[in-house]
């Protein structure tokens, strides 16, 4: 292959996913290959999304291998601890069942909180530094011809490229037009996500608590807000609940944050407005198709207990970027159903086992069986008495640090 007539790569979907495979493939091969990222969303405002993010170590390396990574920028905060517990929400005591504050084998972090605005900002500015084909349209159409797939563009003429990514989400337009099968079934829950500032310091900590409607997460930002402190929630409701809360005011809803947060934290006041999406488990029943290859959102979808699902997506895009990187290399088409099938089978049965685990784990703590919280809370009170199982948790939530790591997750360059 040479560079008068590189390989073509489309990406469909400028979120984090896409943007970081645009970036990544662009930076080990520059002009060995072409990319198109088409999102007919790419001009929105991404200080409308209020959502933040735990970035694990794995995920961390990835990005300052590539040279996205800036914690100032970014105003990064690292998950020293991690506190659990499993109580109701009228309770006044919410004693702690397992905490996690040895970080795992490297030393590192449980996390670290990112929000989504700044890391989208950070990765689109650096994707606008390179040879990138932006199109702020929706692919309609697509054919895989043997060689390649002709995609039509909203605006612009059919072209041929070797391979389409599906970055779209995880309604995903093109794996429909696919026809590949999706497995899912809905929760009867909604996550409610906000900023949270308030006056005393969380000093790095998280807290879980597992409450019968489902777990209510508070994560570590970086300094700042009203009240000289700010902290995420994940607050996972009842659907119908969910809708309930959505139509309170500013007040009420502050109340209802306030009796779940505790006392912890001292003073809180509400950052942003709370905003709400529905969960569903959903899994694709397959990752690829001739010419094609779901990424992300597009081919799974988590339960967020553990924060787990845009980690998931990154280890996606390493795992999808080092086949195409060594494919290009030795002069082979990165498209091929023999190169795709390699992306299925490394990633297929990670996804499966993790998301599966999270849909146990929030059938586990979301109910109030007094059965089952006895069971339950004695399990927790086990792992927190022996540290080398909580490590082993750790090293496992974290990931990258194992043979079959994509490259990137074990900070190497592609």
């Amino acid at each position: 292959m040479s560079v008068a007539n590189p390989y073509h790569i489309t990406i469909a979907g400028a979120g984090l996913n896409g943007l970081a495979l645009a970036f990544a493939l662009k930076k080990a091969l520059g002009d060995n290959i072409r990319l198109t990222l088409a999102d007919p969303a790419l001009d929105r405002d991404a200080s409308r999304d209020k959502r933040s993010f735990a970035v694990t170590p794995s995920s961390r390396r990835m990005f300052e291998t590539l040279g996205v990574w800036d914690d100032e920028i970014l105003q990064t905060e690292a998950v020293a601890d991690m506190v659990i517990t499993d109580s109701r929400v009228e309770d006044p005591v919410r004693p702690s069942l397992l905490t996690f504050a040895e970080g795992n084998l490297q030393g590192e972090p449980l996390a670290y909180m990112v929000e989504s605005a700044a890391l989208t900002k950070l990765l689109l500015q650096a994707c606008k530094t390179c040879n990138i084909d932006f199109s702020a349209s929706a692919i309609q159409r697509f054919t895989p011809t043997g060689n390649g797939v002709e995609i039509e563009m909203e605006g612009r003429k059919p072209f041929t490229s070797n391979l389409l990514v599906a970055a779209d989400g995880k309604r995903s337009r093109l794996r429909e037009l696919a026809n590949i099968g999706w497995i899912s079934w809905p929760y009867n829950q909604s996550g409610i996500v906000g900023t949270i500032t308030h006056s005393r310091d969380h000093e790095g900590k998280a807290y879980e608590h597992f409450l019968p409607s489902g777990p209510f997460a508070i994560l570590p930002l970086a300094p700042g807000g009203t009240l000289g402190y700010r902290s995420s929630i994940v607050w996972t409701e009842t659907t119908e609940t969910a809708d309930y809360l959505m139509e309170f005011g500013e007040k009420q809803q502050l109340a209802e944050v306030e009796k779940r947060f505790g006392p912890t934290l001292g003073t809180i006041a509400l950052e942003t407005s709370l905003q709400s999406f529905p969960l569903t488990f959903g899994i694709a029943r397959s990752f690829i198709s001739d010419r094609l290859a779901l990424l992300g959102d597009a081919a799974h979808a988590i339960h967020p207990i553990a924060g787990q699902g845009l980690n998931l997506g990154l280890e996606d895009v390493a795992a999808l970027a080092e086949i195409i990187v060594d494919a290009v290399r030795i002069g082979l088409d990165p498209g091929t159903y023999n190169q795709l099938e390699l992306y299925e089978n490394a990633r297929r049965f990670d996804v499966t086992a993790k998301g599966l685990a999270m849909d146990g784990l929030n059938r586990l703590f979301s109910n109030d069986l007094t059965p089952v919280r006895l069971i339950r809370d004695f399990g927790l009170g086990l792992v927190n008495r022996l540290p080398e199982l909580k490590r082993f948790f750790v090293d496992q939530a974290v990931g990258g640090t194992t043979v079959s790591a994509p490259r990137l997750f074990k900070g190497e360059e592609l």
